[in-house]
């Protein structure tokens, strides 16, 4: 497919962005289209800006939380001791011990 099936291309320029890497990305971009402010970077997948000086902080990663990590973040000791006793004083034996004990397991009537 050339020219002749597609008609005439639109005419490009070609913008710089920049990341926290020092990577260069230069896509190419329509002249009448509206440019971004970022735009990721391929090789390391940072957003990158317009500026080479002061290119976009890398974004910032939480690590995994569990269900019961929001929960206690959430709520205050002693809603977890009314919403939970039982649990809590599980997790708190447990935390006392060292030695792991035999889980029981009951058989399906």
């Amino acid at each position: 497919m050339g020219e002749k099936e597609r008609g005439e291309s639109a005419p490009r320029q070609r913008v710089s962005f920049f990341c926290a890497n020092g990577h260069e990305v230069r896509p190419a971009f329509a002249l009448e289209a509206v440019l971004p402010d970022t735009w990721d970077c391929p090789r390391c997948g940072f957003p990158a800006g317009r500026e080479s000086a002061a290119p976009p902080n890398a974004p910032r990663n939480e690590p995994y939380k569990t269900h019961l990590a929001y929960v206690r973040k959430r709520c205050s000791a002693c809603a977890l001791v009314a919403a939970r006793p039982d649990r809590l004083v599980a997790l708190s034996d447990r935390d006392r011990s060292d030695v792991r004990r035999p889980v029981t397991v009951r058989k399906a009537r």
